[in-house]
């Protein structure tokens, strides 16, 4: 008798089981060689499943060296695009093939398999899959009530957050280091389980990556070659609460009840922002409105009226699509991080969706600021009209996003008016910044004061800020901005640069006033009273005690390096002698690097050969 084994029945050892239990004295098993492939590249991806199967494989190897059955390697090798087509079974289609050429019963644990064998008249020999995993969650032995998330990783002790929401603590849960078998048992439990019990599943199986969502636990499952061991990482809410209990509760819920808003829930990670935000799924979903979720991973605890989404064949654009068909009221959007997801974000809020979207951010503002660049300025109100930041599990600052064509705060003439977006606090109404186009940037300004020992307001600081930048791009030498009031300011240039600046019958400055919308009288440095101390309004300033931090500038062949090593990704001023030169992004490599022979870094080396002291200020 012949059997050709399928590749689920060699991955659970059915086949030699199969070979033990018989009762033909003849028994020949033929092995395709697409199994051996699929095995195979299995095994190269770091899955658990091509080893099972290269060991069955092996077994039967040695029961043919002792006589107990024949073995055989038949057919061919599956080619690239029947390989990339097995979840549409075109390597089964290769297996049922080879059975039916040799004459033979196809052995397999695979449902579906078996089914269109018996449709197709070959004989076939269905057992049932060998069962994996323990059922339970293995690590749950490490979780208490105050626990958040526990961190395993091969070589070092068990690792947990612990306490509650603001107060958490990383802390040791066992003095053993977990050797690197452990880690693989309890690794092979987490994904087996999930992948045959009910109560989980897997939402992301890549090589050397598994995301798994069993009950209320999220467990991410790294292994080599994407860590350098193996690491588990499992995550499950210690809190779950109720819109009541937050702070503005009654006007959050007349403001989320009276239409379908746009909605940002900001803070930073572990602040809360995921509870917050499911006690407003479920408020909304109790005030009759028709509550979805996009998620990656599904991690949300809402209620089962609450249908959990992720993304549609790994893209969240599809998953938006679909979800425009089931016309949902409201869709928490958990999280919003990538610009991608901004833009998802906001096709659905424009198509008339309500939409609340989770957001890492350090401050309210920063949340909002996000989508500066990914969404076209003045439609910013119409996709987020609420921003709530949450700090430690509380309600700390609700914003209230509008428009409105105005002049900006700080500035007077008429003709400056322009779109604005106004940023008010919700409690008070109390307007505390303006995001609008200046000089064609689009800017963010505090407004009101600055702090201690600052007494510039944000208006005032970018106004002295585009000066200089105008003026510099005229001048050749020194520039110094002294802004007088609101609309009125002195430039102090070189003498030399009088006339450069001034323009025939005063016509460049005229044009950069017509640009800026300020009065500028144009002066040498002698006339300037400050020119000891440091320019007036701010610019000035030699000593660096305004809250900078002094850096030596590396002059390189190529670049001017300016490190900032604990500062990657932020935005910065450089300034010589308080003086603003540019502002720019730290990189990765935690550097800023200027190209010689560009226009500010001409200005940075003439600063640094005129021994300024050179300051980095946050922007």
């Amino acid at each position: 008798m012949k059997i050709v084994p399928d590749t689920s029945a060699v991955i659970d050892g059915r086949v030699s089981e199969r070979i033990e239990s018989a009762e033909e004295s003849d028994l020949t098993i033929c092995i395709p060689e697409a199994v051996v492939g699929e095995l195979e590249s299995q095994a190269n991806d770091g899955r658990d499943t091509g080893w099972e199967g290269l060991s069955e494989l092996q077994r039967l190897t040695a029961l043919d060296d002792e006589g107990s059955v024949t073995v055989e390697y038949v057919g061919r090798r599956t080619k690239p695009s029947e390989a990339t087509g097995a979840h549409e079974g075109d390597i089964d289609a290769v297996i049922r093939q080879v059975a039916e050429e040799q004459g033979a019963t196809l052995l397999t644990s695979d449902v579906v398999q078996s089914e269109v064998a018996k449709a197709k008249g070959i004989p076939v020999e269905y057992v049932e899959p060998r069962v994996r995993g323990s059922g339970e969650l293995i690590i749950e032995e490490f979780f208490d009530d105050e626990t958040m998330s526990v961190h395993l990783k091969t070589g070092t002790k068990p690792k947990a957050k612990r306490g509650s929401l603001g107060d958490m603590h990383y802390e040791s849960i066992r003095e053993e280091v977990t050797d690197e078998a452990t880690m693989k048992e309890w690794a092979d439990d987490i994904e087996d389980t999930a992948r045959t019990s009910s109560e989980g599943f897997l939402e992301l199986s890549e090589p050397g990556m598994s995301i798994v969502q069993f009950r209320d636990y999220r467990i991410a499952v790294a292994r080599q070659p994407f860590a350098d061991g193996i690491e588990i990482t499992a995550v499950r809410p210690i809190a779950k609460t109720s819109l009541e209990e937050y702070e503005f509760s009654e006007e959050l819920k007349d403001r989320l009840s009276e239409r379908q808003r746009g909605v940002l829930i900001s803070g930073a990670p572990g602040a809360g922002k995921s509870t917050f935000a499911q006690a407003v799924a479920e408020f909304l979903n109790d005030s009759d409105y028709a509550v979805k979720t996009m998620e990656k991973p599904r991690d949300l605890q809402v209620g089962p009226e609450i249908t959990q989404y992720t993304a549609l064949d790994g893209q969240m654009e599809k998953t938006a699509d679909s979800l425009l068909l089931v016309r949902p009221d409201y869709t928490i959007y958990d999280e919003v991080r990538k610009s991608n997801d901004f833009e998802v974000f906001s096709d659905m809020r424009l198509a008339g969706v309500g939409m609340v979207g989770v957001v890492h951010a350090t401050r309210a503002i920063d949340a909002l600021q996000r989508l500066v660049g990914r969404v076209e300025l003045g439609m910013i109100p119409q996709v987020v009209d609420t921003v709530v930041y949450i700090e430690a599990g509380e309600v700390h600052t609700v914003y209230d996003v509008t428009t409105q064509v105005k002049v900006p705060e700080g500035l007077t003439a008429e003709d400056l008016a322009r779109p604005v977006i106004q940023v008010a606090d919700f409690e008070t109404g109390k307007p505390e910044y303006e995001i609008y186009t200046f000089n064609r940037q689009v800017v963010t300004v505090p407004l009101g004061e600055g702090g201690e020992g600052d007494s510039e307001t944000g208006v005032g600081r970018l106004a002295r800020q585009e000066i200089e930048r105008e003026i510099r791009s005229i001048a050749r030498g020194h520039v110094d901005v002294e802004l007088q009031g609101q609309n009125k300011a002195i430039v102090y240039v070189d003498q030399d640069d009088i006339s450069y600046v001034i323009g025939k019958g005063g016509g460049r400055i005229s044009d950069v006033e017509d640009r800026l919308g300020i009065d500028i009288d144009v002066r040498t440095h002698d006339e300037n009273p400050n020119r000891g101390g440091g320019s007036a309004g701010g610019s000035g300033g030699g000593a660096g005690g305004d809250g900078g931090t002094v850096v030596q500038p590396e002059v390189t062949s190529r670049h001017i390096v300016v490190r900032m090593d604990e500062h990657v990704g932020e935005t910065v001023e450089i300034r010589a002698d308080g003086e603003y030169l540019f502002t720019a992004t730290v990189g990765r490599g935690g550097d800023i690097q200027v190209s010689r022979g560009s226009a500010i870094a001409e200005e940075l080396e003439q600063a640094i050969d005129r021994k300024q002291r050179i300051t980095v200020h946050p922007a």
